[in-house]
């Protein structure tokens, strides 16, 4: 019976993960290459409008995904939603952080996502923020941004002390980026509902990989809009020792989302 409800849940997992992010990519892959697929890996995707074969884990299609949106010279793209809708859970929790200072915040994978820079530049509290994705092609352009390229202003810190950093790197493997407990807060949106597209160890060894660097006393936020009745028995049962609890978001244009809250002792 045990092994049947984990057979159950990891296929349960699967399906939240075509639900989170079908609204979001099929209509945009249409937008920038009409009916043409993006690689044969990511066909399924563009020919029938569903989410079938794993291409959401697939570097290439990434890539290939970021490099188009650099054609509108477009400086940030968000999934679900930006920096804005999250300031008023963030900025609340990090101002109860203030003893590490600057707060350490990790961004796996980021994307070319405002969350960072939106954390750099509007952020009262002294924050040093790394960005870290497995496309080159977005952190090539973030990189740009902080720095003022394509046409850009230079990114300016809301507090003198804050610091933005991007790395290529797989938030499956955080070793080359992070030592053990070295961030107080740990951003992870829409990253697991894409890993989680390549099968279930992928979004097992991401939460480990977030966990792991996590300090004892900190906070992995997940946001996503999966259903709380699919994600937290997952994370209740990937995160022994830790506390779960989830927030509702939202709505943001019409789609109420959550934050899944991984916490450990304060």
């Amino acid at each position: 019976m045990a092994a049947l409800r984990r057979t159950l849940h990891v296929a349960t997992l699967a399906a939240g993960a075509r639900r989170a992010l079908a609204g979001y990519i099929a209509p945009f892959l249409q937008h920038i290459d009409g009916t043409r697929p993006v690689d044969d890996t990511c066909a399924p995707l563009v020919s029938t409008g569903s989410l079938a074969g794993s291409c959401l884990a697939n570097r290439r299609f990434w890539d290939k995904l970021h490099a188009d949106t650099r054609k509108g010279h477009v400086p940030t793209f968000d999934w679900f939603f930006g920096y804005e809708e999250t300031q008023g859970l963030l900025l609340p929790l990090l101002q109860e952080t203030v003893a590490a200072c600057p707060l350490r915040v990790l961004d796996v994978g980021c994307g070319t996502s405002s969350l960072c820079t939106g954390l750099y530049t509007q952020c009262p509290h002294p924050v040093d923020v790394l960005g870290v994705d497995f496309s080159p092609v977005a952190i090539a352009h973030m990189k740009r941004l902080l720095e003022g390229g394509e046409g850009q202003t230079p990114l300016c810190p809301g507090h003198p002390a804050s610091r933005l950093h991007f790395m290529q790197a797989d938030a499956q493997n955080l070793e080359p980026v992070a030592s053990s407990g070295s961030f107080q807060l740990v951003l992870d949106k829409g990253t697991w509902d894409a890993v989680a597209r390549g099968g279930p160890q992928g979004a097992y060894q991401l939460l480990s990989e977030c966990l792991r660097v996590l300090s004892p006393q900190g906070t992995l936020i997940q946001f996503s809009d999966e259903d709380p009745d699919v994600r937290l028995p997952y994370l209740e049962q990937g995160s022994p020792g830790w506390s779960v609890t989830v927030q509702e978001l939202g709505p943001f244009g019409g789609i109420t989302y959550f934050a899944y809250l991984v916490q450990g002792s304060h």
